[in-house]
């Protein structure tokens, strides 16, 4: 139970930040009279950053599920 009281900010750092890119793509997606290349490109790159952003957060549970809740003590 200590662990999900560790995991709680980053989860919801990453649930923000995932929304706020999931916002950007699909107000692009709304905007009649720009490209569709430029479109593709303001779609694809904050979706990309949404899932690096998710993947950074999996990483982040397992170090804490790991007892390594301090990343600066590697260093």
């Amino acid at each position: 139970m200590n662990h999900w009281k560790k995991m709680i900010a980053p989860i919801v750092v990453t649930l923000v930040i995932t929304m706020y890119y999931i916002g950007i793509a699909v107000f692009f997606m709304k905007i009649p009279s720009i490209s569709t290349v430029i479109k593709v490109l303001m779609v694809v790159i904050p979706l990309a950053l949404a899932v690096v952003m998710v993947g950074v957060l999996i990483n982040r549970i397992k170090e804490i599920q790991g007892g390594e809740e301090d990343d600066l003590s590697q260093y």
